[in-house]
């Protein structure tokens, strides 16, 4: 009931000029990182948008194609993204009236007494209306809505992305060592084969009394050790194959992987370009800063959540006592509510500070996340370079090796050297053999890690949803 004296139409307007002296700030502007000029080193080879095609590997753009197609983990990431978008779908109703159809019939069954002269027993009351409603959205609060889920939209995007990215290097990373484990096993058997071939001249030697019995022993000990390696490093080479087959989406042991064992040469050092440019083309830099517009959004809801709201619902119905009388007797009714927070506890208010935090945090995150990109990339660069350096001097250190191994076998075999000697520069070549393909293989996962830390967005096929009828019939196979 109104107070006396005062208009409905003027309570209204009073209550909105109100209103309007508590309107929402404009979003405050994130801090911004202070960006260095360029990167320590800068590279002059091709940038691809496939950056794993530059490796010019036809097993591994066949692995990550797969990969990207197959893998759960990127497929969840698309599901996420349905997900946010069905939710931006929900937060737009709210800006059109909805419309809902209402229909009853009621039977009431009558006493005698109140039955009499009636001729009938009961009455039956059949009921069939329209109702609608729409909140005017005065202070923006469900648009601010709207904006926030498509920011969280276009955010689940840039996370895609991110996966995708983040696959990609880890099949080309595990790819990478897979093939080396396969090249240890390689050297490793050549190691084997020439261990057997010393053993067989120094156990010649020993028959013809010309070495100690311990010279024999020695070498039969290098030969064990050697080929004790070789399960280890089968069984390594298994393991990746597991998690390969795992990350094109494939089970383990079922996987037809190629059968490479060589690696590919490292090309050219990609032009990143400036750090701006890397932090624009990053995907979860994109989604930080999203984050934060998504909660600005939802800080201008929470703010216009304290003022007033106006709602106009409408109904039309029809009530008979028989189906063919329905449509002569209706009812038709407009009405306008307000509806004016006055007393909630600080509810509201706590709200506002609430998510005036979380935004605060966004904020902090995203700095985080650009300085974290900057971090990456500068690493992957000092890496590669003390990883080529460190390259150039195993390769030296093997020359040098080998000819120690030529000369003191030269003097061993005159007697001019115990074979103790012998076997230690055998034993360090061999394994300055195996550093190597390591080396090597770092080298160009260092490489990966810099194309994971500059690469931007491509193309991936977006699948279909899966269901459970999915789960029933691989059951049933």
């Amino acid at each position: 009931m109104n107070a006396p004296g005062v208009r409905p139409g003027l309570l209204l307007a009073a209550l909105v000029v109100l209103g309007c002296g508590c309107a929402a700030r404009a979003p405050e502007t994130p801090p911004l990182v202070e960006l260095p000029e360029t990167f320590s080193t800068v590279g002059d080879g091709q940038l691809a948008d496939q950056w794993w095609t530059v490796f010019a590997d036809p097993d591994l753009s066949a692995l990550i194609e797969q990969g990207l197609g197959a893998n759960f983990d990127l497929r969840s990431a698309w599901d996420r993204l349905a997900q946010a978008e069905a939710i931006a779908r929900r937060e737009t109703a709210p800006l059109f009236p909805s419309l809902d159809l209402q229909a009853s019939t009621t039977r009431t069954e009558l006493t005698q007494t109140a039955a009499q002269g009636s001729g009938a027993g009961g009455r039956n009351d059949v009921r069939l209306g329209i109702a609608t409603s729409y909140e005017i959205d005065l202070w923006g609060r469900v648009r601010a809505l709207r904006s926030a889920a498509r920011r969280d939209v276009d955010a689940r995007v840039a996370d895609v992305d991110i996966a995708a990215i983040t696959l990609s290097a880890e099949i080309a990373a595990t790819w990478f060592e897979l093939v080396e484990q396969r090249r240890q096993v390689d050297v490793l058997d050549a190691q084997i084969g020439t261990n057997e071939r010393v053993l067989e001249l120094i156990g010649l030697r020993y028959q013809r009394g010309r070495v100690a019995a311990a010279d024999v022993l020695r070498q039969r000990q290098l030969l064990e050790s050697t080929r004790g390696e070789r399960p280890l490093l089968e069984a390594r080479a298994g393991v990746l194959e597991h998690l390969l087959a795992t990350l094109i989406g494939v089970a383990p042991g079922t996987a037809d992987l190629p059968a490479a064992r060589a690696l590919p040469e490292l090309p050219e050092l990609p032009a990143a370009g400036l750090p701006a440019d890397v932090i624009a083309r990053r995907p979860d830099v994109h989604s930080a800063y999203l984050a934060i517009l998504a909660e600005d959004r939802r800080l201008a809801a929470a703010r216009a959540d304290r003022y007033p709201r106006l709602s106009l619902t409408g109904n039309a119905s029809f009530a008979a006592r028989d189906l063919r009388d329905l449509f002569d007797n209706w009812l038709a009714t407009l009405t306008a509510n307000l509806v004016a927070p006055l007393l909630d506890g600080g509810s509201r208010a706590a709200e506002v500070d609430r998510v005036r935090a979380v935004v605060s945090e966004r904020v902090h995150d995203y700095g985080q996340t650009v300085l974290i990109a900057l971090r990456e990339v500068e690493d992957a660069l000092t890496r590669e370079r003390a990883q080529r350096e460190y390259l150039a001097s195993l390769v030296a250190q093997l020359e040098t090796s080998r000819v120690v191994v030529e000369r003191i076998g030269e003097q061993y075999l005159f007697g001019a050297t115990d074979y103790l000697e012998v076997l230690t520069a055998l034993a360090t070549n061999q394994n300055l053999q195996r550093s190597r393909e390591t080396a090597v293989r770092e080298l160009l996962g260092f490489r990966v890690e810099l194309h994971r830390a500059i690469a931007g967005r491509f193309g991936v096929t977006r699948p279909e949803l899966a269901g459970a009828d999915a789960l029933a019939a691989g059951a049933d196979q």
